[in-house]
């Protein structure tokens, strides 16, 4: 069997987009409720999380797409022929 055949299928970019997003969703809430708690004040924990949600789900989309580009199962095949 080809290698290419065993290889799994890639995700899409709009795949990769909507995970990060709705991580974001998940992650965010978490984070303006710990702002919250810490600060007491649901201002500063709004903006805390606004930033958070802006910055990380470009971070978190970049990471995805970089996984897409490490080969899969190489490394399971390497160490099972030693």
């Amino acid at each position: 069997m080809s290698e290419q055949a065993n290889q799994p299928e890639r995700e899409s970019h709009l795949r990769s987009v909507l995970k990060a997003f709705s991580w974001r969703i998940v992650a965010t809430t978490t984070t303006a409720t710990i702002a919250w708690v810490v600060t007491g004040d649901v201002g500063t924990a709004l903006v805390i999380g606004g930033f958070e949600f802006v910055i990380k789900i470009f971070v978190y989309y970049v990471h995805e797409r970089a996984w897409q580009m490490v080969p899969r199962g190489r490394f399971r095949r390497r160490v099972a022929s030693s």
